[in-house]
């Protein structure tokens, strides 16, 4: 396993056994010893605005074009996205509720992008999961997870992951030709979070701000988002060029 699941597990089994030792059924704490391993460096890279746009103009269904849509321009993660049920929007004012990361109820908030889009994707469904399959949910579906009034399942994590990664292989890999797409990687669903903060640090949104959108705790874990891409710093070189502001 890769340094942040051994971290996260080992986190998780600590609460637990914390919890444990509070109720009197175990004494000691068998993790003693072992060690949180040095997760390497973020080195997810930011979409450029074209590569947005292009984004954009992919011809795919209505659910897609909505989650991406959403995923982007309320900056949040894909996971909580993908746990939204019809009831926990209100669209009025374009933003929704979720359950965070340690199960805390937080805000998402999106844009007119979003807002266009959600009247036909949830049609008239008044309940259930935001986001479905396309087919009825197998037996044994947890209820959670099962649209009352379409009886189709709750679209997956892996699933919306498996679906952007193939939309967008030509995308990450313009020089390609259609016949090897088979071969190529796309983009992954985090980039778009990566991206909508990165595009809002480059359009000058205050520290507070980017805060409040990406929902962290400190300014050290929003750093590795708030880095201007490429594109950003070109132009910041090419606005501070003697030589090209005179040719201008």
């Amino acid at each position: 396993m890769d340094a942040d699941t051994v971290n996260r597990e080992l986190s998780i089994a600590r609460k637990s056994i914390g919890w444990w030792q509070r109720q009197g059924w175990i004494e000691g704490d068998p993790t003693i010893g072992i060690e949180r391993r040095p997760a390497p460096p973020d080195r997810t890279k930011a979409l450029t605005q074209n590569q947005i746009a292009a984004l954009w103009r992919l011809d795919v269904a209505l659910r897609e074009k909505t989650q991406r849509k959403m995923l982007y321009e309320s900056a949040a993660r894909a996971d909580e996205v993908l746990c939204l049920n019809v009831e926990d929007l209100y669209p009025q004012d374009k933003r929704g509720r979720i359950t965070a990361k340690g199960g805390a109820t937080e805000w998402i908030h999106w844009q007119s992008g979003t807002a266009q889009l959600l009247p036909c994707l949830i049609a008239r469904r008044t309940r259930g999961p935001l986001f479905l399959t396309d087919r009825k949910a197998p037996a044994g579906t947890p209820t959670l997870d099962v649209c009352p009034e379409t009886g189709r399942a709750r679209l997956s994590y892996r699933r919306a992951g498996e679906i952007f990664e193939e939309n967008t292989r030509l995308l990450a890999n313009p020089l390609a030709s259609p016949e090897d797409i088979e071969d190529l990687d796309g983009w992954t669903l985090h980039r778009l979070r990566h991206s909508a903060l990165t595009h809002d640090a480059e359009d000058g949104t205050s520290t507070p701000m980017l805060l409040a959108r990406s929902r962290h705790a400190s300014v050290c874990s929003l750093e590795r988002y708030a880095r201007p891409g490429v594109d950003s710093v070109t132009r910041h070189v090419a606005e501070r060029d003697p030589a090209a502001r005179r040719r201008t």
